[in-house]
């Protein structure tokens, strides 16, 4: 059975002035219709660029599609003409970006950046967009729609932008949502609005979701599946339970012993040693070996392959098998 949406042996490099930027290397995940994927992964691990080339908004150049493939219904999107990405995006897959404020237009009330999308895309009049995108804000429970659709985005809380940016990536009904941090500096009370939102939406329409996130609390209430990246590569890819339960790669196993538990309390938290490395500089071998407490000589010199430690699952650690026994 096809996936829905299908990322295969994604390569995309950044060419500047400072030299070339390897920011994905090999990118491969697949999401089923009413799936929850989790992408997770410290910042510029390629999480956000992987989003941005699967809806084809990449800067190009600098950012240059070196290989691979984006399968959407077995298409290929990457072979495909900019008209027929620009079909796609919206209809197909639309994205909640991280930054409500800055991808809202300031001079442009809420009510419009909905309705415009569904005059030109939907050729609807403009009393029958205007009632649509009055809907779609009552969908994800801004009080008092009738009125706030004439509002602009500074007259909205962090929360409400939020929850217009979710209605705006409704309007064209689309059946892939990538949901790119989509509760950055909200209070935990109106995250958890958020993702509850989002679960309900999913379930109502079986609509396939990829959730960027770095939050492992999130991931563990919402995700079917997820992605660990590391400097551009899927490190470890598992179902959600399999990966809390027993982590089958280092960099995983030390995310999840950096989360503050409450049966740890008065002890010291762990943290993971050193930084991500530039992606202009990526390290020989295991990119995680400069960090890594289980590194020994092979893992500087040698990449390790993906391991496979079940059905859908892998770890491109050359010690999973180890790893995911200690669990």
């Amino acid at each position: 059975m096809t996936a829905l949406l299908e990322v295969e042996d994604l390569h995309v490099e950044f060419r500047t002035r400072d030299g070339v930027a390897k920011v994905l290397n090999g990118v491969g995940y697949h999401v089923d219709a009413g799936e929850t994927v989790a992408v997770l992964g410290e910042s510029g691990s390629g999480k956000s660029v992987t989003a941005q080339t699967i809806m084809g908004i990449l800067d190009t150049p600098p950012a240059v599609v070196t290989r691979g493939a984006i399968r959407f219904h077995g298409e290929d999107l990457l072979a495909a003409s900019e008209e027929r990405r620009r079909e796609v995006r919206g209809d197909g897959i639309a994205m909640i970006f991280q930054d409500a404020l800055s991808a809202l237009n300031p001079v442009f009330t809420v009510g419009f950046q909905i309705e415009e999308q569904l005059r030109v895309r939907r050729g609807m009049s403009r009393k029958d967009a205007r009632a649509r995108a009055v809907e779609l804000l009552d969908l994800v429970k801004i009080p008092n729609a009738a009125n706030r659709v004439r509002e602009y985005p500074h007259q909205f809380s962090g929360g409400m932008r939020q929850r217009a940016m979710i209605a705006m990536s409704l309007a064209l009904d689309p059946e892939m949502l990538i949901a790119d941090e989509p509760t950055t500096a909200l209070d935990v009370t109106v995250q958890a609005q958020i993702m509850d939102l989002l679960r309900e939406i999913q379930q109502e329409r079986d609509m396939g979701l990829i959730l960027i996130t770095h939050d492992l609390g999130v991931v563990a209430d919402v995700a079917d599946r997820i992605a660990v990246m590391y400097a551009g590569r899927i490190v470890e890819h598992a179902d959600v339970f399999q990966l809390f339960r027993a982590p089958g790669h280092p960099y995983t196993e030390s995310l999840l012993e950096s989360l503050p538990r409450l049966d740890l309390k008065g002890q010291e938290l762990k943290t993971i040693k050193g930084l991500p490395p530039s992606l202009t500089h990526i390290p020989s071998g295991c990119p995680f070996h400069p960090r890594c407490p289980r590194a020994v000589d092979r893992c500087a010199t040698e990449v390790p392959a993906d391991h496979r430690l079940g059905l859908d699952r892998t770890s491109a650690c050359h010690f999973a098998e180890e790893v995911v026994s200690r669990g």
